[in-house]
C-alpha cells in the first residue's frame, strides 16, 4: 500500500519528525545548532515560513507555511535530514541493517514523517498550544517557557501567550489524535 499524503499549494502543516529508535540526541547542543543551520540552508533554496516549532531529545514538532504555488514539504524535509546526517558527528549515527537490494544507511532519522494539513484556525491554535506544551507533557520542563528550543519564546514576545501559559496545568489535546 502507498501512503497518500495530503497537498496543498500555499498550505499550512503540521509535522512531527523523530529520530531512528527514538534515541535522544537533538538536543545535544551541537545537533540543535546543526539542525538549526540545516533548516536555514534549505529554507534559502526552497523558501517557507515555520510558524511554531519545538525540538525535544527524540522528536520534534513544527507547522509550516508554504508559498502561494508550492506544495512540496517532502523535498524540503528529505534536504533538512539528509544535510543534518551528513554533518552530524558519527557518534550520534547508527547503522541499519541491510536489507533486499538496499545499501547500508547512517540511521538518524525515522524514514518517515507525520504531517497534517492544517484546516482552519482554531486547528492551528490547538496545534500551536500542542507543540508549545509537549515539553511539560513529556516532563522535560515545569512549564513551556522553561524549554529554551521552543519557538513559545517568540510568542510571549510578541504577547500571543503569558509567560506563564502552560504552568501547572493539565493541558488535555483530546482532537489532536496519533502525534507523540
Amino acid at each position: 500500500m502507498r501512503y497518500r499524503r495530503a497537498r496543498a499549494k500555499g498550505g499550512t502543516y503540521f509535522f512531527t519528525v523523530v529520530t531512528h529508535n527514538r534515541d535522544q540526541i537533538l538536543t545535544e547542543p551541537e545537533n540543535a545548532q546543526l539542525l538549526r543551520q540545516s533548516i536555514k540552508h534549505v529554507m534559502n533554496n526552497h523558501p517557507f515560513k515555520i510558524d511554531a516549532f519545538i525540538l525535544l531529545p527524540d522528536h520534534l514538532h513544527c507547522i509550516w507555511t508554504l508559498p502561494d504555488e508550492d506544495d512540496d514539504f517532502s523535498t524540503r524535509w528529505r534536504l533538512i535530514k539528509s544535510t543534518f546526517t551528513r554533518q552530524c558527528s558519527d557518534k550520534y549515527k547508527r547503522k541499519a541493517t541491510q536489507s533486499k537490494g538496499l545499501k547500508k544507511e547512517q540511521m538518524i532519522w525515522q524514514r518517515r514523517f507525520w504531517e497534517h494539513q492544517i484546516t482552519d484556525d482554531n486547528d492551528f491554535k490547538n496545534h500551536v498550544d500542542y507543540i508549545h506544551y509537549n515539553p511539560v507533557k513529556h516532563q522535560y520542563a515545569e512549564s513551556p517557557k522553561d524549554w529554551i528550543y521552543s519557538s513559545f519564546h517568540k510568542y510571549v514576545r510578541e504577547g500571543k501567550y503569558k509567560n506563564n501559559w502552560g504552568s501547572r496545568q493539565n493541558i488535555e489535546f483530546s482532537n489532536l489524535i496519533g502525534y507523540e
